[in-house]
């Protein structure tokens, strides 16, 4: 059903992904055992380290189940469905007989583009949150300013009508 060097050309991209799946297992191991597992030193707990200054993005985030499955599930099947696709394409363009097979390439990336796709609609709704969010906080900000500027004018008008009156009275007692 397939050629010959398409089903070398899996073969190795699925090795790559295995490779690359146990390397990142191995760095969440690594980090998950440091975090948890190992416990710190009597000399670090005696020393207090001097805290940096956190950002608004940095406080009390950790690494979630979430981040740990986007990075070992989401990230790679999203890449792998769009290479997939393109080379697809590529040898369809080149070979003549891939076009024979068509349908079986395309039942494949349709099983690959079913999730992909969800995947990829979650991340652009969790991008339009942060975007509204955005937006919001921006017309806050914005609303903020002009009320900012609208009483420092009045104080501006107050101050100077107040000046005028006191030297109308300054006049008026000559």
């Amino acid at each position: 059903m397939f050629p010959s060097t398409f089903l070398k050309i899996l073969e190795l991209l699925a090795v790559a992904c295995a490779i690359l799946g146990v390397w990142m297992v191995a760095i969440m191991l690594k980090v998950m055992t440091q975090t948890y597992i190992i416990p710190k030193k009597e000399t670090e707990r005696k020393q207090p380290k001097k805290e940096k200054t956190k950002m608004s993005k940095e406080k009390g985030e950790g690494v979630t189940f979430n981040d740990i499955f986007m990075f070992m599930i989401a990230v790679p099947l999203v890449l792998l469905w769009v290479g997939f696709a393109g080379f697809v394409i590529h040898s369809g363009l080149q070979d003549d007989s891939v076009l024979d097979q068509i349908e079986g390439y395309t039942t494949l990336i349709a099983i690959l583009g079913g999730p992909a796709l969800l995947i990829i609609k979650d991340a652009l709704d969790v991008w339009k949150q942060e975007q509204a969010e955005k937006t919001a906080f921006y017309k806050v900000k914005a609303q903020s300013v002009i009320d900012y500027n609208d009483s420092v004018l009045k104080q501006a008008q107050q101050i100077e009508s107040k000046a005028q009156e006191q030297e109308h009275k300054m006049e008026s007692k000559k």
